[in-house]
């Protein structure tokens, strides 16, 4: 089953659902209830094999050896640094 995520326009929070294709399950809000929700867009991340060497080696998403005070990755998926 694809795993969807709903933003509540009531309470504003995001939450993750397990929908099958073939039902149609209704939609409500996992922390306040309401069924005023919207479908959000939820970024993909790919790795290449160029990345999962980097994440062995201890290097961040962009390739530094050092951490960020702040994690790297925006919500869209892309490093802040890069």
């Amino acid at each position: 089953m694809p795993i969807y995520e709903y933003k509540c326009l009531e309470c504003g929070k995001i939450s993750e659902y397990f929908i099958s294709a073939n039902l149609k399950e209704k939609v409500v809000c996992k922390h306040c209830g309401s069924e005023n929700v919207k479908k959000v867009f939820s970024p993909v991340t790919v790795l290449n094999s160029e990345a999962s060497t980097n994440r062995r080696k201890g290097k961040t998403c962009c390739g530094r050896e050092e951490r960020c005070s702040t994690p790297p990755c925006a919500e869209s998926g892309v490093c802040k640094r890069g």
